[in-house]
């Protein structure tokens, strides 16, 4: 049996490439030919505007017009080149994945994947140290969580005692004079000015 290739097998990353980038360009040409037609329609509507023959204002509008459906037609094949473009990347996506796993699988390292056995007995005796390792942290922790729960703060150097406790309140209270006196003062310089 004779085997083929495809003519998308045959097909280089290159020639595809090379075809996008003619798209593109031809993509960006109706792209500058939009615009100037805009710039055309938005020109001819000042001067519609400010025309006061009828007739002349007439032929304006038929030249908007015609400028515009030009516009759409312009637009549709911009968007059917933009597709085409979008499609012929996803054919160049997978032409270069079609190379990087066929150059990847024949690196010495991926064929010791094929030997799924001696993969899946490695794979559990890694998983098995692993356990071991997180079972030694884990009983760690716990000893640190019961010494930890076990103790009871010194009250008499942590906790507040009577003269601290009269020096917070002092604190306390001239910090709620030092704010009254600032708005106080704040409130005859706004009078002073004339401000409500």
């Amino acid at each position: 049996m004779w085997f083929f290739k495809s003519k998308y097998e045959k097909l280089s990353r290159e020639e595809v490439v090379d075809a996008i980038c003619k798209l593109e360009t031809e993509t960006k040409s109706i792209e500058e030919g939009l615009t100037s037609k805009q710039e055309e329609i938005d020109e001819l509507m000042e001067k519609g505007r400010q025309e006061k023959n009828k007739e002349v204002k007439l032929f304006y509008a038929k030249k908007i017009n015609a400028l515009k459906t030009e516009r759409e037609q312009s637009v549709q094949r911009a968007l059917y080149l933009m597709y085409n473009i979008q499609l012929m990347n996803k054919l160049k996506t997978s032409i270069d994945d079609n190379q990087f796993f066929k150059t990847s699988s024949k690196i010495p390292l991926n064929k010791m994947l094929g030997d799924q056995k001696a993969l899946a007995k490695f794979l559990n005796k890694t998983l098995g140290t692993r356990t071991k390792a997180e079972d030694v942290l884990t009983s760690a922790d716990e000893v640190f969580k019961t010494l930890e729960e076990s103790y009871d703060k010194n009250e008499s150097i942590y906790g507040i005692n009577d003269k601290d406790d009269a020096l917070l309140s002092m604190f306390e209270t001239e910090e709620q004079l030092n704010e009254e006196e600032e708005m106080f003062t704040t409130n005859e310089q706004k009078a002073s000015s004339g401000e409500n």
